[in-house]
């Protein structure tokens, strides 16, 4: 980067505050995804000034920037795929501050999720959104991604929780929006929109959010299948009855075999198992969890086991909360990679849903795993594959194609809470086409250069085999 650009950002946010490191520059242009790129700068501003500052340098220089969390994302959203600056917020962690009797917190864009919870706790309340990466996400990224996870079903993703934040614009200027009240129609919902938007309309800087109590107790059944067919009808089942529980996991065989290898066989062996939770005053939860075991049991369940036992809910949710890396265990120079691995669909679907995924790994021969939140019916699907031979890749890329085709065939979405990036970026174009033009337009609106995260989602092109983690020569 230009010397004399180096010396207005240093003077934005000091000596410490940015690197041009190689070695930091590599580790910046990984997320959790298959991709990588370096950027040209790593800068960590410690304020919303300082974040303005450094938008008004970019805005004049043309440079892009890439806001970043803590780059646990799965689809290459915090990647910098055309270099410039990467953003990282983590030194804006603060939790500034807690409104009991209001509801909510102020937090900056930094803060771990664990961190936030934590700092509730005392008081009795909580964030309930239990992304898989709760140590390590960040909220800033969240709200960028509209990040969610096992809880979703009952107690919503992000965009639910947020009343408002401050953020900055492309051109630098400071803008805060939405409200400390937990309604709010005074019109344009920016907020809202910034939620999901994945770094391309505005860098998050601080976040109001709303706060729920926490559940007394909780309680959960383990439910085995002879096919994820009838684990998928379980799940339906209990939506229908109508029953929404705190939790509801599903893992397919392959998914099972994977955490049993790793973890010495925490789970029974067979087709398909669901994990429900559910959770609230004492007597609700006893009378949901035999509910729950009546209709396991209804359903065709092979095993039903239930359980009030703290340590043995989070033994379960730690072997479904490990299937990603495990799944690398089964095969020998195979790993665990995520292409398809996000969809939703009707809850009342989700037997269709798993039963053609298998359909079109058995098609192109590659080893996809089902699992999932599976009650609001967002299924996630890892590819083990070997990352060394572009025949996997290409094999893997046309299944994830077809996995997206039938899901959205069953009036599903190409993500439920891992957001687009770049992974999910050419399904995302065609699920969403009708839509295209409205979306580019608020982008140039909002971003005229061109400058926050380009390149991804609507304005990706071509194949997503490109800039790969892995030493494929073929797609480096």
């Amino acid at each position: 980067m230009d010397k004399r650009i180096v010396e207005r950002i240093e003077k934005a946010v000091g000596k410490d505050g940015y690197s041009t490191k190689v070695a930091d520059r590599y580790a910046y242009g990984f997320d959790a995804s298959i991709f990588h790129y370096s950027p040209d700068i790593v800068i960590q501003p410690r304020t919303t000034q300082q974040v303005s500052e450094v938008m008004k340098i970019a805005n004049e220089e043309l440079i892009p920037v890439v806001p970043r969390g803590a780059g646990t994302g799965l689809c290459g959203s915090a990647v910098p795929i055309k270099g410039g600056i990467v953003l990282d917020m983590s030194r804006m962690n603060k939790v500034k501050e807690v409104s009991v009797g209001d509801m909510w917190c102020i937090v900056e864009a930094g803060c771990v999720y664990n961190d936030i919870n934590a700092a509730l706790a005392p008081y009795g309340f909580q964030f309930p959104c239990s992304p898989g990466s709760a140590e390590a996400a960040q909220i800033g990224g969240m709200v960028a991604l509209n990040a969610s996870g096992m809880k979703a079903v009952k107690y919503g993703a992000t965009r639910d929780f947020v009343l408002g934040m401050t953020f900055v614009r492309a051109d630098g200027e400071i803008v805060e929006c939405g409200t400390k009240t937990i309604k709010d129609s005074s019109g344009y919902q920016l907020a809202r929109l910034l939620v999901g938007s994945e770094g391309t309309l505005g860098v998050i800087t601080e976040i109001v959010l709303k706060m729920t109590t926490k559940p007394k107790t909780s309680a959960s059944v383990l439910a085995a299948f002879d096919s994820p067919e009838a684990a998928g009808r379980c799940v339906a089942a209990i939506v229908a009855k109508p029953l929404i529980p705190a939790s509801c996991e599903l893992m397919d065989r392959v998914s099972i075999e994977a955490v049993n290898t790793a973890l010495k066989n925490p789970l029974p062996d067979c087709e398909a198992l669901c994990i429900i939770e559910v959770d609230g005053e004492p007597e609700i939860v006893e009378k949901e969890l035999k509910l729950v075991e009546e209709i396991a049991n209804s359903v065709g369940a092979t095993q039903v086991t239930a359980t009030k036992d703290k340590a043995q809910i989070q033994k379960w949710a730690n072997a479904r909360g490990s299937v990603m890396v495990a799944l690398s265990s089964l095969k020998p120079g195979y790993s665990s990679v995520s292409l398809a691995d996000d969809m939703i669909v009707p809850v009342s679907k989700i037997p269709d849903a798993v039963k053609a995924y298998q359909q079109i790994a058995d098609k192109y021969n590659v080893v996809v795993a089902t699992y999932g939140h599976a009650a609001d019916g967002n299924l996630h699907t890892k590819m083990l594959l070997n990352p060394l031979l572009a025949d996997e890749w290409v094999r893997g890329e046309k299944a994830v194609n077809e996995i997206f085709d039938a899901t959205v065939a069953l009036g599903g979405s190409v993500t439920g809470e891992h957001g687009i990036g770049i992974a999910k970026a050419p399904d995302f174009q065609k699920e969403r086409v009708t839509a295209l033009r409205t979306i580019k337009d608020i982008k140039k609106a909002m971003d005229p250069n061109n400058i926050l995260n380009p390149g991804k989602m609507e304005q990706w092109e071509g194949s997503i085999l490109t800039n790969l983690r892995y030493p494929c020569k073929e797609f480096m």
